[in-house]
Parts: structure tokens; C-alpha cells; sequence
């Protein structure tokens, strides 16, 4: 353990960093040692008022501001968060144990390219339309929501909150920000940025607190117009029901258990790049491929590569460098997974790699084992609850139809993967698909497209203009006379 922790109680609220009105200290675990690394406080009701309340003052100004203005500011932003990359890499790591590698890449690599991608989408982004040639003196107008409640998970921090926080930024909203309290810290460096970058005091504002605290205090609170949440389906769940009384907006991305259908006609690679996905972040991304489908002539084939990629990934601690993957956040998740992966044995799935316990030299942190399962009936516990490791599972078909039955028997509808040589075929499956993402063949999505899924993997969308369009309300003024 550090001799000192690292201190990081106060909020920043209107403009400044504050003290919590009442002392609730929470210490950060660094899980990669289980040890405290920072102690953060959890906010109280007073906290959140005074946060909303700063919100709400600062609306009106911010919200008649120049695209101009808040484009600059962005752009400013932007400077300072690659300035100081390296401390939020190093933060991000620590909070939550992603290698320092993924940590420096990855992780703080997605929050500098959505902040660019939603400057050139603002840019582009007709605020002010005319409705159609029938009705030229009528016009449509594109307006920020209001105060919003911006709620945040530890998975991956800065991504989710850059999200979040510039497109609300860009429109004109003003802003509260909740992170994760388990991975608080790279939060509060943004916070600084946002300092350091200029925006006026109240737009942007950051109370550290737990879901049933803070979290339930902004999804019920009659001064904010909007909740976007990213986090797990049954907390979303709860969010959305304490927003309903106040009727205010709720844009949620969640879980997912996404399917991998590897066919017969797929690169020889697709399993190798499957698996890795699987496992990267430790498994701790919503939109992980978790579910092999591997056509039957292909399946013996896929589990020997499949079992080699997991015996040879290394797990270390995120200080480490090189190619491995770190921890799991928490006691909770580890708990969860070794449970899950219990499940899995005694429901009759064959492990290929990995199990229960720590890997061999790790007898302190968080730890998991890269665990792959053969035979996986789409029925059991481990095909259908998202675990949020790096736990894969695997299923044989026989025909497309039977892949695309078992890749939508879920609740969820993330991110799915095709992997075929035949075009019309993947063209064919991806339309079949019940998700608000599909991935072909190991090609990433461009930047800003959207993120964001069907089903109880949420109702919003994230990333590029659709990104920009969940912050803004719709305006229809007559008798419009566009500006000479």
C-alpha cells in the first residue's frame, strides 16, 4: 500500500472543488493488489442539490452560446487531455486494472477520439432546418435538453464519459457527472481538464457517489431534464423507474451477450481475433464477442485454436508492461465470475482452458483465469447471463437459420459478429440480427458511427451526430424567417 493515499474528496461544483457537505470517505481499491490506492467521499443529497442547482443557473447562459464558442472550448479540451495523457492512463490503471499498455492505448485513446469525432459531427450538424419546400416559413430547431444527469461506469472510464460529456457540452447542456465510485479517479482528472480548458462555471459539474446515493438523487430529480447511464440492465432498469415520476428523458446503453458466428467459409484467423476480443479489458465490455457459434465442419478446428489463445494469454498486473490482461475491477466481479464459472462446470459444459481460482503465481488481486468452454447449450446459465470476464463460451450449428435462432435467444442486443467469405451471406445474416451493432469479419466501425443496442441492451444511441441528436430536444417555429 502507498505510504499516502491519494486524496480525492472534494467535488467540483460551479466552477470550483468543494468539500462534501458531510465526511463519507470510500477507498478506492487498486485491484491488481486489493490494497487502497485513493480515498475518494461519497456524496450526499446536499452535494447532489447544490451540484443540480449550479446546473440549472448555468443553463440559460450556456445554452445561447455560439456553436462557435463551445467548439473552441472542445477543441481546448482536447489539447489539455493529450497534454496529460500519461496521468490519466496512469489513473485508469490503477482504478481499475487495465494493463498499462491497453491503459495508455485503448482506454484513454477512446476518449481523445470521441471528443474529435463529436467536434467534426457539431460541425456538421444542421441545428436550424426548414421543415420541406411545402412550408418555407416554417422551421425546425434543434435545442439542448436541459440539465443532464450524465452516470458513468468503471469498465471503460473515459470512453463513457467522453461520450457523454462532449456532445452535452456541444449542444448546450449543462452537466452532472457521476462516475463509477469504484473507478473514481480518472474522473476527477477529467474534472481538472475541464478546469483547465476554460468552460464557465456550473455547466460542468462532478459529485463522486454510489448508485443508490447520488445515482438515485439525480434519476429522480425534478430539476434535471435528462439521465444518460451506462452501467448493468438492472441498474437501468431502476434508473428508468425513478425517472418516470418527473417524465424526464432516459438514454441508457447496457448489457450485452453478444454471438460470434464463425461459418465454414471464414477466415482461418477469425477464431484466434474472436477469442482475443473476448478477452480484452479482462472481458469487461459490454459489447464482447462472449458466444462462439462455430459451424459443425469448423468446430473441432475452432476449440484447439480457441484453447491455444487462452493457454497462452498471460494475465499480470496492470503496472506491468507488455501484451497481457490485468485484473478484474473488484471482489464483487471476481466473486460473481468464479460463481459463473462454477455454473458453467456443473451444468455440463466442457472446459477447454482455464477454471475457478487465480492463475498460478497470483495469489493476491483480482486475477482470473482466460477460461474457455466446449459444448455450450444455449440454455445454460453461462450462454445467458453476461459475466463480464474473460469467459467464453462456444456452440456448434448446422445452418445459418439455427446460428441466427441461437444468436438472438437473448434478452440482450449489443453488438453481434459475422465471420463469412460469402458477401450476400453476411449481408443476409447481419439484417437477421436483433442488435443495434454488427461487426463483419474483424472490421471495426467507423468512427462516429452510433453505439447502442435493442432489447435490455438499452434505448440510446452514442458516437456521431446520433450521438449529438440524444442531448437535443425538437423545436417546430412558424412564420420563421431564416437570419440575412
Amino acid at each position: 500500500m502507498p505510504d499516502t493515499l491519494l486524496d480525492r474528496r472534494n467535488f467540483y461544483i460551479n466552477g470550483a472543488w468543494v468539500a462534501p457537505a458531510v465526511a463519507n470517505d470510500f477507498d478506492v481499491i487498486d485491484p491488481s493488489t486489493e490494497e487502497a490506492c485513493a480515498v475518494i467521499s461519497l456524496g450526499s443529497e446536499a452535494d447532489t442539490n447544490a451540484a443540480v442547482a449550479a446546473a440549472k443557473a448555468a443553463f440559460p447562459a450556456w445554452s445561447m452560446t455560439s456553436l462557435d464558442e463551445r467548439v473552441a472550448l472542445l477543441e481546448k479540451l482536447l489539447e489539455v487531455y493529450s497534454a496529460r495523457s500519461a496521468e490519466m492512463a496512469e489513473a485508469i490503471s490503477m482504478e481499475m486494472g487495465a494493463p498499462i499498455a491497453l491503459s495508455q492505448t485503448a482506454q484513454v485513446g477512446a476518449g481523445a477520439g470521441h471528443i474529435k469525432n463529436v467536434i467534426r459531427a457539431l460541425k456538421e450538424f444542421e441545428f436550424e432546418r426548414p421543415l420541406n419546400d411545402r412550408a418555407p416559413d416554417n422551421a425546425i430547431l434543434y435545442e439542448p435538453v436541459g440539465v443532464c444527469a450524465l452516470i458513468t461506469p468503471w469498465n471503460w472510464p473515459m470512453n463513457q464519459v467522453t461520450l457523454k460529456v462532449a456532445p452535452a457540452l456541444g449542444v448546450g447542456c449543462t452537466m452532472v457527472l457521476k462516475p463509477s465510485e469504484v473507478a473514481p479517479l480518472s474522473s476527477a482528472l477529467f474534472a481538472e481538464m475541464i478546469d483547465e480548458a476554460g468552460f464557465p462555471a456550473g455547466v460542468f459539474n462532478m459529485v463522486q457517489g454510489d448508485g443508490v446515493g447520488v445515482g438515485s438523487q439525480l434519476s429522480g430529480h425534478a430539476d434535471v431534464d435528462m439521465v444518460s447511464f451506462t452501467g448493468s440492465t438492472r441498474a437501468g432498469v431502476a434508473i428508468t423507474k425513478n425517472a418516470a415520476d418527473s417524465v424526464k428523458r432516459v438514454a441508457l446503453e447496457l448489457g450485452g451477450k453478444g454471438a460470434n458466428i464463425v461459418f465454414a467459409d471464414a477466415d482461418p484467423k477469425a477464431v484466434v481475433r474472436g477469442v482475443r476480443q473476448c478477452f480484452m479489458n479482462s472481458g469487461q465490455s459490454c459489447n464482447a464477442p462472449t458466444r462462439m457459434l462455430v459451424e459443425r465442419s469448423r468446430y473441432d478446428e475452432a476449440l484447439a485454436s480457441a484453447q491455444e489463445v487462452a493457454e497462452q494469454t498471460a494475465v499480470d498486473i496492470a503496472s506491468t508492461e507488455g501484451r497481457h490482461i490485468g485484473p478484474v475491477v473488484s471482489q464483487v466481479q471476481w466473486d460473481k465470475i468464479q460463481g459463473l464459472i462454477a455454473k458453467g462446470e456443473e451444468e455440463g459444459a466442457r472446459l477447454l482452458a482455464g477454471g475457478t481460482g487465480r492463475p498460478d503465481g497470483h495469489d493476491k488481486g483480482y486475477f482470473v483465469k482466460p477460461t474457455v468452454f466446449a459444448d455450450v447449450d444455449p440454455e445454460m446459465t453461462i450462454a445467458r447471463e453476461e459475466i463480464f470476464g474473460p469467459v467464453l463460451s462456444i456452440t456448434p450449428f448446422d445452418t445459418e437459420e439455427e446460428a441466427v435462432a441461437i444468436a438472438n435467444d437473448t434478452p440482450y442486443g449489443l453488438t453481434n459478429y459475422v465471420q463469412t467469405s460469402d458477401n450476400e451471406k453476411a449481408r443476409r445474416v447481419a439484417r437477421q440480427l436483433r442488435s443495434g451493432m454488427v461487426e463483419m469479419n474483424g472490421l471495426p466501425r467507423g468512427a462516429g458511427a452510433p453505439f447502442g443496442g435493442y432489447g435490455q441492451s438499452g434505448n440510446g444511441r452514442e458516437g456521431g451526430e446520433w450521438g449529438i441528436e440524444e442531448f437535443l430536444e425538437v423545436k417546430s417555429v412558424s412564420g420563421w424567417n431564416p437570419a440575412e
